[in-house]
Order: C-alpha cells, then structure tokens, then sequence
C-alpha cells in the first residue's frame, strides 16, 4: 500500500502506470461510504484506463478504506479534502491531470479544480447534477445520514437511502462512526463548488433514475462549455460500472464528437 501525508493523517493511494502509454495521468476520487477498491478498482475502470494507457492514481478519502479514520468531524472540512487531492499531485511531483469524481468526490474534484485550475486538463464529475445546486436542509425530525451510520439497529432507519448508504459501508467494511464524523463535517462546511467559475472542459455523467444527483444537464448550463450525459435506466449505484459511462468519458477525453 503507498501512502502520503496530509497534515496529520495518513492517505492510502493506489498507483497504476501507464504501459507504453500516451502521458495521460487521471487523478480519481470515490464518493461517500466506499473506497478506490470498490468504486473504481472492482468496477473495472482501473482496467479500462489501463488499456487505455493512462496512469491511474486513486486514494481513499480520508475516514474511507485504508485511510486514516478520525472520529473528530472537525477533520472532514470539504475545503481540507478537496487539498488532499493536490497534496497527492504534489506528493508524486504531477504538475498536471485528467481530474474524475464520483459523487461526494466529484465535488471535492470540482472544488479543487476551481481553486488551481491549472493544475487539471480535464474534469469529469459523476453521479452529480441538478440537486447539488439546491440548497439541502435537513427536515424537522428527519435523520441525518450521521445518525443513520450511528444507529444500532439498521431497521430503524426508515429512509430508504440512507439505509441502503449504511448497509452498503457495511459491506465494505467501512468505519461506521469515522463516516459519521465525516458526514457532519462536510455538512458543516460553509464553501462549495463555484461551478460558473470553471473554465476547464468538463463532462457530466449521470443515470437516468438517479434521484440522488438530479439531471446532469441543469449542472452542465451552469459551467460554461461543459457536456452533459445522462444513462438510461441507471440509479446512483448501476452507472458507475455501466459501459456507457466509460464510452462516455473516454469520448470525451478523445475529442467529443457532436
């Protein structure tokens, strides 16, 4: 296992190189409650940019998969892990990258491409579009995702997402409360994305029935040239391995062709 420093924590990295390959290096970053194993490794995108000949580095967010787990949410600012991105460029001297996301980690991707875009040639945001622009209050009563990964008995969670959120970390083997810690952390962060301020070519990629995202076209109006796809039939967990989205985003990074 390779591992950087970021601050105080210690970041578990996966790094795949590239086989008489064309300079291409994409940075990837999995979403909330899994790991760069599951999101990326067994779901067949490692392989595919391999093939492709693009150097592949994916780490585990922090609080996920062989990452350090903090329990202090004072440790999950978005701001902090959106850096931890660029401290692994930095910590392998890439002074450049393809930048891809998947849910909670296409808004890291986006964050930190809108601070130093010129450390990314291309963004790819995934599992992401029309809700991550509205405004997510909690409702009076409802149970936070926090409480659902704390909960001692899953049956009593009633909503159905997070249910399957919780059931999902446990299949993964994940840190219940270090997901916790990490949900109130970035919930409590007061920065986001500014996505009309990106200026890099982007695509959007989500399923169909993804009632987590929203549409990929109203996220894709607000970035200014930005390409939105949208999966048929796909809810928030089929797109990621679906072959479509990898056509997609190899299209893309090819030349889009309209």
């Amino acid at each position: 296992m390779a591992s950087f420093k970021s601050g105080d924590l210690t970041l578990a990295y996966d790094d795949i190189p590239s086989v008489g390959g064309r300079g291409e290096t994409i940075v990837l970053v999995h979403g909330f409650a899994t790991n760069a194993e599951e999101n990326w490794r067994r779901l067949g995108w490692f392989g595919a940019f391999e093939r492709r000949g693009t150097r592949v580095l994916a780490m585990d967010l922090r609080g996920h998969g062989r990452s350090d787990k903090p329990h202090d949410r004072g440790l999950y600012d978005a701001e902090a892990m959106a850096a931890d991105i660029l401290t692994l460029m930095d910590h392998l001297d890439i002074g450049r990258a393809v930048l891809m996301g998947y849910s909670l980690g296409s808004r890291l991707a986006a964050m930190a491409a809108t601070r130093v875009p010129e450390r990314f040639s291309d963004l790819i945001l995934g599992g992401v579009g029309a809700r991550l622009l509205e405004p997510n209050p909690i409702e009076p009563g409802a149970m936070t995702m926090a409480e659902a990964m704390r909960a001692g008995d899953p049956a009593a969670i009633g909503d159905a997402t997070l249910r399957g959120f919780r059931q999902f970390a446990e299949n993964q083997g994940e840190d219940r409360l270090a997901l916790a810690a990490c949900s109130e952390g970035l919930a409590a962060s007061s920065v986001s994305p500014t996505f009309p301020a990106l200026r890099l070519p982007t695509l959007i990629v989500t399923g169909q029935r993804d009632e987590i995202a929203g549409a990929p076209g109203a996220l894709a109006a607000v970035i200014p040239g930005a390409k939105a796809v949208t999966l048929p039939g796909c809810d928030h967990f089929t797109a990621i391995p679906h072959a479509l989205f990898k056509a997609a985003v190899f299209d893309f990074l090819d030349g889009w062709e309209e």
